[in-house]
């Protein structure tokens, strides 16, 4: 290593490029766009038909095609985000040779004590088990247990559920919490009369996971590449963290009960929660991770329909379900496999003799194979909800369209109604659903008959749609008591004309299928596309725990840190981060042990929003350290063990606390917080994420460091620091 410590390399064309490239990379990753490409409409057309020989891809209407001749270039967005802009710039320094195959090879394989593909590996193999034990319901269950014991008043549920999510995301990591206990929150604060908005709830249950995260090594990959840098057993790395940490906590959360959130519309004195009906109580819950499983809540962004939405939301917290066998079987695989770990790890000489994703992997596959196994036994059950629930989903659809249709021509209903059949006015859906009541419409037309059985409000369940389809929405009206829901009668609808049959039948299902300019037409023969959607729609209505599983686990993480290493790689071998590890130890020897952990932990948080999210922030910085390391052992002026050990733990605190910082793009969990919350039509703007987060994270890293230099006072002498 003593090679990559010449400096003189920066002076080189390609040393600068490549600098200028890593910052323009993690600028990209915090301000993703989109890149306009415009390609001849020949050409794309050519593409198109050839594809559509191939029966790759569906026909595309012919008016769309009349229509799109007018312009004689098709337009094409590139994202540029932080999957993208990473692998673009990896191939971008490889074409102009500023990095080469031992770049590649020292930023996937590993060097110097980090191997990121074991990381990736170890991290999305128990990630599975996590998201897995999410999945089974156990988390919305515990977290409803928790809102029982609550039992209405504010500032106790405040507690409760903090110290619930800390406990928790203390041994599961921080997505499982953010995956289930967003949206639990998000129905939470919807359902309550008095909680005007959510701030408090959702900003403290992202601190506070991310904060839980810091403890034990599995629990985020930042805490991995961090301790195969450094060589240090998982059980050292809990011992080291844990006081700081739970410090942290619980210094935390009086200054967000009392001064942060110091507001009754955010947390009130007394919650004010609607009851379900006793009928809602005793249903049997149904799985939401069955497509459609709960249909109804798609329209809950409507006027005609906000009462039915609260009521949904309701139903989805006080009748959560449970899979007791996966959450049992679940939770003894995961503390299984994490008390083999850190016996396995603690037993070895240096704490790497085997990878560790060597217990995950088959603890993941015992998982996976328990889900699919789960999923066959039941798959009649859960076929036939499916199907039902899509129907009553698609007659919605349709029926909106037709409405839709019918508002744009006044007199469609005149025209198309037939002698001697009473008026049916387009709004009979919208005020059945108001009413919560049951009804059936029939159809037929060309032979096709359909019966649509669409359940009581209550019934159903929140369904995402686009944004657009729903149109604005309060984010939390003032609501009335859902009442009595009990009583249903049964309304039937008969539509007879071939126009309406048309609309029904087509016209809810032509909005989902335009994508890219493409069309379905009607009667098209199978194609690559729709063989691929149906293939997926049985695998999620057979195995519906594996596939909503699978759909979440962070593989988007994958390319993205496997790019960044080779990145971080390429700073190493231009000379830049001998520089910066320079930097530091001018630092640090005019500051000394408090100055190193008040200067590292600054510098990580700062960091993790402008060098590529907290794990590129993990990876750059712990480089900076070795290459610190080598500095001294090359100028044999060893390093004390208090100011080595201050320098990196400090900056576990950091990349750790630095997810609520100030963007969003600071970590990949703040990323899905944002999109799980936009889901849930809750807003959260960049300018409030930061204004709200800052205080948070300015008291949150002030008590965890002064914590860590009273502990390295205490435990670390000033003896030579042993590698």
């Amino acid at each position: 290593m003593a090679e990559s410590l010449d400096t003189n390399q920066i002076k080189n064309w390609r040393s600068i490029i490549t600098l200028i490239i890593f910052v323009l990379t993690n600028i990209v990753v915090l301000f993703p766009f989109h890149v306009p490409c415009y390609i001849p409409r020949w050409l794309y057309t050519a593409i198109s038909n050839g594809l559509t020989a191939c029966r790759i891809i569906p026909r595309r209407d012919n008016s769309s095609q009349r229509h799109d001749k007018s312009s004689y270039f098709v337009r094409l967005d590139l994202p540029l985000n932080f999957v993208t802009a990473p692998l673009i710039a990896d191939l971008f320094l490889l074409a102009i040779l500023a990095i080469g195959r031992q770049e590649v090879h020292d930023g996937t394989v590993g060097a110097d004590g980090i191997s990121p593909i074991d990381i990736l590996v170890f991290f999305l193999t128990l990630a599975y088990i996590a998201i897995s034990i999410d999945a089974s319901g156990l988390i919305r269950y515990l977290a409803f247990k928790v809102l029982q014991m609550g039992n209405g008043v504010g500032h106790r549920l405040f507690f409760y559920l903090y110290a619930f999510f800390f406990a928790l995301g203390s041994f599961i990591g921080n997505d499982p919490i953010i995956l289930s206990g967003t949206a639990f929150l998000a129905y939470m604060t919807r359902v309550s009369s008095n909680i005007v908005h959510p701030r408090a709830w959702i900003h403290s249950q992202f601190a506070i996971a991310n904060i839980a995260s810091a403890i034990l090594v599995s629990s985020n990959p930042t805490n991995l590449v961090l301790a195969g840098a450094f060589n240090i057993k998982f059980l050292v790395y809990t011992v080291n963290m844990i006081v700081p940490v739970v410090v942290t906590a619980i210094v935390l959360f009086p200054f967000l009960l009392y001064i942060i959130f110091a507001d009754v519309s955010l947390i009130p004195v007394s919650i004010e929660m609607h009851e379900l009906s006793e009928e809602a109580k005793a249903k049997k819950p149904v799985n939401p991770n069955i497509p459609h499983a709960r249909v109804g809540a798609e329209e809950e962004s409507e006027e005609v329909n906000e009462e039915n939405g609260k009521l949904l939301s309701l139903e989805e917290i006080m009748n959560p379900f449970l899979d007791k066998g996966g959450a049992a079987f679940g939770a003894i695989i995961m503390a299984a496999t994490l008390i083999t770990i850190l016996a396995l790890n603690a037993s070895s000489s240096s704490g790497h003799e085997k990878p560790v994703f060597w217990v995950t992997l088959p603890a993941a596959f015992v998982m996976f194979c328990w889900d699919l196994a789960t999923g066959w036994v039941h798959r009649h059950e859960t076929r036939e909800i499916a199907a039902e629930g899509r129907q009553q989903h698609e007659a919605i659809l349709a029926e909106r369209q037709s409405r839709a249709s019918s508002q744009n021509s006044p007199d469609q209903n005149a025209q198309d109604h037939l002698p001697g059949q009473p008026f049916k006015n387009d709004n009979a859906l919208s005020d059945s659903l108001t009413s919560h009541t049951r009804s059936t419409t029939t159809a037929s037309a060309n032979g096709v008959k359909i019966s649509i059985d669409t359940k009581a409000s209550h019934d159903f369940s929140e369904t995402t749609l686009p944004a657009s389809a729903l149109g604005e929405k309060e984010p939390f009206p003032e609501i009335q008591s859902p009442g009595s829901t009990s009583e249903f009668h049964r309304d039937v609808v008969n539509v007879t004309t071939s126009k309406q049959v048309q609309a029904l039948v087509t016209g809810g299902m032509d909005s989902e299928k335009r994508a890219g300019g493409l069309q379905a037409e009607p009667n098209q023969p199978t194609n690559l596309v729709s063989l691929c959607g149906n293939v997926y729609r049985w695998l999620q209505e057979t195995f519906p725990t594996v596939t909503v599983v699978l759909s979440h686990l962070p593989f988007p993480l994958v390319p993205f840190a496997l790019a960044m290493f080779v990145l971080v790689q390429a700073l190493v071998t231009k000379g830049w981060v001998p520089v910066f590890a320079y930097g530091w130890d001018h630092w640090v020897e005019k500051t000394g042990t408090i100055g190193a952990i008040g200067g590292m932990g600054f510098l990580s948080v700062i960091l993790c929003n402008f060098a590529g999210t907290n794990i590129g922030t993990t990876i750059l910085l712990s480089r900076v350290i070795q290459a610190w390391q080598e500095i001294h052992r090359v100028n044999n002026i060893p390093i004390s063990d208090r100011t080595f050990w201050a320098t990196v733990y400090s900056m576990a605190l950091g990349v750790n606390y630095g997810a609520f910082s100030t963007a969003f793009s600071a970590s990949l969990a703040g990323l899905l917080w944002r999109d799980i919350l936009a889901r849930k039509y809750i807003r959260v703007g960049s300018i409030e994420f930061a204004r709200v987060n800052l205080p948070i994270i300015a008291i949150s890293m002030v008590v965890g460091c002064t914590i860590l230099i009273g502990q390295v006072y205490i435990m670390r002498g000033t003896s030579p620091y042993d590698a």
